[in-house]
Formats: structure tokens, C-alpha cells, sequence
């Protein structure tokens, strides 16, 4: 395995500083990556405190690995596992959304159209069925709804066609510079600074990866999991992700999302909303893929807890 790529994480002070409440607690890292967020938790607890990541990632897990603390232990499964914890464990549940630099970065994963590489996209590379398995067979409506969906591609059918006549005439798309290629191709205007395949290549590895649902289920599974003032901290990267987060939160705070639909009497509220933090300007001068992040926190009330 390679492990040079690097992985700056976003947030990192903000978030541990949000999540931690009791150095004695349970605190669930739900989406390791490289462990920056683990790292600087483990430094902030007492002896009794622990931290329980998680990660479908397998290269995630093997990195894992050179934490060699006692209070820290990984599971190779996606952070909707979230659910199979007992309910009141938690101090804090940290959700660090989307797709690492090591991810992006080397080829072989085939996130990035900046690099040529098969056609893949899996977090989890041992099971699943990859972008370019489903391209391959996927219907042409099937591909465009996905890709106006998840990537809000205004050129979806456009793009979807191009897909389709490409697979009929020379056989299905193999590598990530073959889709960018192709969707340059079909996208008539491009937005500046940003590459014409950006939103093809996000709503692929949201759809690949059921990142949504999974974000929904890791969500309501905090709910239980959470005790009574525990912190709830998501950072997302992307409007999609974080509508469902700010909703969610919403939701369960009784603040108003919708004013069509009324608050049913007797809900419980089991949230309440704490903060909205954007990275600094300093931050996104060092890293400029931190610009678009966006960290919500919310604290489990103990209305309705285990």
C-alpha cells in the first residue's frame, strides 16, 4: 500500500473543541480517513476516555493501524454501523463528510479526473460495484437522473447520451481521462474555474457509494446513540450533504425548516442547535479544499434518551 499521500484535515481545532465535553467519554470518529480528528481526540482525553472510528476505506484501516493508543480502535464499515452501538454510549459523534486527499489523489481510485486511472470510485474497494461496472450497464435514463441528482448537472441527459453512444460504438469507458474527455464534450458552457466533468465525477461517487443514505442513517442512528448533552459535529463539503445535515438538525430542534409543515404536538425535541463555522481565510489560503467545507453542531437533549 502507498501511503504518501497526505491528508490535511479541515476544521480539526474547531471540531474536537466542539465535540469534546467529558475527557472520560466515548467519542465515535465515524468517518477516520487518516486520523487527524482521532488523533487530536486521543490527546484531549483522560485515561478512561476512548475513540471508536470508523471507515469502509480498507487503505483507511491499514493506516489505522499506526495509532498505537489502547484507548482507540477502528471497524472496517461505514459510519451507518453507527447503529449497532448501545444506545446513551456515545460523549460525541464526529462526521467528517465526503472524500480525502489520499482518495482523490492517487489514481488508482479513480475519483479524480485530474488523473488518469481505472474507473473505480469504491471507498471500499473489496466489495460493491464499481462506476465503471455501472456505466456499463446502467439505462440511459438511469444515468442521467444520477447525474442531475447527485451532481446537479444541468447537462445530465446530454451527457448521459454521450455515455450510452460511446458504449454502443466502441465499447464501455475503462479510465477517469475517458468520462472527463467524454463529458467535456457534451457540456456546452463551463462555469469558471470549474472543470466541466466536476459534477459528473461527484454524482458518480455519491451514487457508487451511497453516500446520502448512508449520511441519513448515520444521522438518525446518532439520535440513540448519543447521551444526553452529547455533541453531534458533521462537516460537510457539498450542498447536498449539507441540507440533509442542517434539516436533520433542524428537524429535531424545532427550528423551522418549512413552514408548510406544521410541529406536531407532543414531538419530542432530542436536539438543539449549537453552531454554523466556516473554515478561516488562513485555512483556506493553506488548504483550498477546505473552502466549501461547512461544520454544524448540534447536542443530544435528554428528551427521549436511553
Amino acid at each position: 500500500m502507498d501511503t504518501s499521500w497526505h491528508h490535511t484535515t479541515v476544521l480539526l481545532n474547531e471540531a474536537i473543541s466542539a465535540l469534546v465535553t467529558r475527557p472520560d467519554g466515548l467519542y465515535v470518529d465515524a468517518t477516520f480517513g487518516r486520523g487527524g480528528h482521532s488523533r487530536l481526540l486521543l490527546s484531549r482525553l483522560g485515561p478512561q476516555g476512548r475513540v471508536l472510528a470508523f471507515d469502509k476505506d480498507p487503505e483507511a484501516v491499514a493506516a489505522a493501524a499506526a495509532i498505537a493508543d489502547p484507548r482507540f480502535s477502528i471497524r472496517h464499515q461505514g459510519f451507518a454501523h453507527l447503529a449497532d452501538l448501545a444506545p446513551g454510549s456515545a460523549a460525541g459523534v464526529l462526521m467528517d463528510l465526503g472524500v480525502s486527499s489520499p482518495q482523490i489523489d492517487n489514481p488508482g481510485r479513480g475519483f479524480s479526473f485530474r488523473h488518469d486511472g481505472p474507473l473505480d470510485m469504491r471507498m471500499d474497494t473489496t466489495r460493491g460495484q464499481s462506476a465503471r461496472e455501472w456505466l456499463a450497464q446502467a439505462e440511459l435514463g438511469q444515468i442521467a437522473q444520477v447525474i442531475r441528482d447527485y451532481g446537479e448537472e444541468r447537462f445530465a441527459v446530454p451527457i448521459a447520451k454521450a455515455i450510452v453512444a460511446r458504449r454502443q460504438e466502441r465499447g464501455p469507458l475503462a479510465t477517469t481521462a475517458e468520462l472527463a474527455q467524454l463529458v467535456a464534450g457534451a457540456v456546452k458552457t463551463r462555469e469558471p474555474g470549474q472543470d466541466p466533468a466536476t459534477r459528473t465525477f461527484q454524482a458518480l461517487r455519491i451514487f457508487v457509494n451511497a453516500e446520502l443514505e448512508e449520511l441519513q442513517q448515520a444521522l438518525a442512528a446518532s439520535l440513540d446513540v448519543l447521551e444526553p448533552q452529547g455533541r453531534l459535529v458533521v462537516i460537510s463539503f457539498h450542498s447536498l450533504e449539507d441540507r440533509i445535515v442542517k434539516q436533520f438538525i433542524a428537524r429535531h430542534s424545532r427550528e423551522v425548516v418549512d413552514r408548510r409543515v406544521p410541529f406536531a404536538p407532543g414531538q419530542v425535541l432530542k436536539l438543539r442547535a449549537l453552531d454554523r463555522v466556516k473554515p478561516s481565510a488562513a485555512e483556506i489560503q493553506a488548504n483550498a479544499r477546505s473552502r466549501s467545507a461547512i461544520m454544524r453542531v448540534a447536542e443530544r437533549t435528554g428528551a427521549g434518551a436511553a
